[in-house]
């Protein structure tokens, strides 16, 4: 089986403020330092460095050499990411004095996947191959569609929320991932037991992850209830903690690890992660999350 994540590559550009800037404020920040990331490649990161072999498909721009970097420096399979004129997808980052982040996304290159950039890629995937996908790019609904009847197992991480995802058929989703937030928009349900229902009710043949922070994070399936606590560590930068729980709970399912297991070892690489600044710097290695005791 191979895994393919088609997602975006950003420029994530990262200041420190004491507060998140209100409307018609003025507010200076203490730092600002630029990270490669994207929750795409976020997430290709992860799987790497938790010991998957991943294939990314994206685009960058011509300032997008340090994304390439990246992705040789780990281990990613980038023959599937192409240059196009103008600059790649970006960020604009706050971090407060709590480590709480705030981000405001521009798509880039990201926005310009076209139908047939789509098809030449999952024709080098077939039936059993996985396909991991989030929200950053554009075509979504396209690539669930044609990825689902390549028979490919489609994971979606639907972030950020938004208005494609009415567009999409998420009946082809087999693996959902999704912070409380998301799932609180896509059931119109606010509590973790109303989405869990809603989840079951609407996609019965599909298994969701539910993150909730501080709180921890649930597994259900149309039989199954999982709950995982969340550790607590001193935060530095929350930025990629989502995506190295997805990259590291995926490794997990395709080492065939049980579920209860797939979660703590999520659970303990994302609080690792956020005792460290930026989003691909901070996604730890395996043998970090192996050794790293956090308190629950």
């Amino acid at each position: 089986m191979k895994v393919l994540n088609f997602g975006s590559l950003n420029i994530d550009y990262v200041y420190q403020v004491d507060h998140m800037v209100r409307a018609g404020e003025t507010l200076a920040s203490d730092g600002r330092e630029a990270f490669p990331g994207g929750k795409g490649l976020n997430q290709s990161v992860a799987l790497a460095r938790a010991g998957v072999p991943v294939y990314h498909a994206g685009l960058i721009g011509g300032d997008g050499g340090m994304l390439l970097d990246v992705c040789r420096e780990n281990g990613i399979d980038a023959r599937f990411i192409r240059e196009m004129p103008g600059p790649s997808g970006h960020t604009i980052i706050q971090v407060d004095k709590t480590a709480q982040n705030c981000i405001l996304l521009y798509a880039g290159s990201n926005g310009q996947m076209t139908p047939d950039f789509v098809d030449e890629v999952l024709s080098h995937f077939d039936r059993g191959d996985l396909l991991l996908l989030q929200n950053e790019i554009n075509l979504l609904p396209y690539l669930i569609d044609r990825a689902y009847d390549r028979g490919m197992t489609v994971v979606l991480n639907p972030s950020p929320i938004g208005p494609a995802l009415k567009e999409c058929d998420l009946s082809k989703v087999s693996l959902f991932l999704l912070n409380e937030i998301e799932g609180s928009v896509l059931s119109g349900c606010d509590s973790p037991e109303g989405i869990m229902d809603y989840m079951r009710k609407t996609y019965p043949s599909a298994r969701t992850v539910l993150t909730l922070g501080k709180d921890g994070s649930w597994y259900f399936d149309a039989d199954t209830a999982l709950r995982q606590q969340a550790y607590t560590v001193d935060a530095v930068d929350t930025t990629a903690a989502g995506d190295t729980f997805t990259g590291y709970f995926l490794s997990a399912l395709l080492k065939e690890l049980p579920v209860a297991q797939a979660l703590e070892l999520a659970s303990r690489a994302s609080a690792l992660a956020v005792t460290r600044k930026g989003a691909v710097p901070s996604i730890p290695l395996w043998d970090e999350v192996q050794a790293f005791a956090p308190q629950s």
